[in-house]
């Protein structure tokens, strides 16, 4: 039944990545319009999400995003389906990357090199990153395994068309610590704005008005590797295209005080949302965890993060 769902999937993805992507945008704006006004897909968690992170915007405001944030998740959606056949060339042309030359160079002298990103514009044309490299690296992505394995098998074939490795989230530490070992050199991009479970709390930061729990597992990787790090900007000037600019964090992570490099990587995300805000992932649950019950859970909290 799997390999049949997979086959299934595959096939409709593939079909309809032979459109350009002009008649594959008029399917997004139907889907669009059925998610938002028909199906309403998440809107009162949308609007939540909205509200509280911009108390200053105003009725009409919060709507106009909201319109724009679901036409931008179904062409996201669209976007991703065109990544099953995309050509080089294409591909190349749609998604830049500005400063990335000192990361290269990084590499190309042996060091390691940390990203991270949010989940803002198109993260999965972000797994071309490594067709852009000079250095003989690994260009690694994390990610949560999907509870559907035929969807799961899928992504994990479109997301490694360029060369990324997709690493599971719970074999992180594992796959980069035998990388470190063998001395092979890795680009690995974190997608670290997710929600942690209370046992992953590690940190509390100020997030688009929020109290936000965090993990810093990707700052304790990187310290542990002496890796530099970045952060990537992306920015879609235009429906259809993106640019991803580098953004230095530090030069070695493991001179970093903690949670520095956490701080810093949410205070930047903010500023990418804050300038176009219709470009984040405002359908999921971000803030379902609040320090008090955190607290409740672990009443020695303050020792525990201190260990960390």
């Amino acid at each position: 039944m799997e390999r049949c769902m997979y086959a299934l999937l595959l096939s409709i993805f593939f079909l309809l990545s032979l459109f350009p992507l002009r008649p594959l945008y008029c399917i997004s704006d139907a889907l669009a319009w059925l998610l938002h006004s028909v199906v309403r897909y998440r809107r009162k968690v949308v609007d939540a999400n909205l509200r509280s992170s911009f108390p200053d915007k105003t009725d009409a405001e919060i709507r106009l995003i909201t319109r724009r944030f679901y036409r931008f998740l179904s062409d996201y959606f669209m976007e991703t389906v065109k990544l099953t056949t995309m050509g080089r060339r294409q591909m190349s042309r749609r998604m830049r990357f500005e400063g990335l030359e000192e990361a290269d160079k990084a590499m190309a002298a042996g060091h390691d090199v940390t990203l991270y990103l949010g989940h803002y514009c198109n993260w999965e044309w972000v797994s071309s990153l490594p067709a852009h490299f000079s250095a003989e690296a690994v260009g690694g992505q994390i990610y949560h395994p999907l509870e559907n394995r035929a969807s799961d098998r899928l992504f994990l074939r479109i997301r490694s068309r360029w060369g990324a490795v997709s690493i599971r989230l719970h074999e992180t530490l594992k796959v980069i610590t035998r990388w470190h070992r063998e001395g092979t050199v890795s680009m690995v991009g974190y997608i670290a704005d997710q929600v942690p479970g209370y046992n992953g709390i590690h940190c509390w930061v100020d997030f688009l008005n929020h109290d936000t729990p965090v993990y810093s597992g990707p700052e304790r990787i990187a310290r542990m590797q002496h890796s530099q790090v970045y952060y990537l900007d992306i920015r879609r000037p235009r429906r259809g295209y993106y640019i991803g600019k580098f953004i230095k964090m530090a030069d070695d992570a493991a001179e970093c005080e903690k949670f520095t490099l956490t701080k810093e990587y949410f205070r930047l995300l903010e500023e990418s949302i804050r300038r176009q805000p219709q470009y984040w992932l405002w359908s999921h649950r971000r803030w379902k965890r609040t320090r008090a019950a955190f607290m409740a859970r672990f009443p020695d909290a303050d020792e525990r993060l201190r260990r960390l």
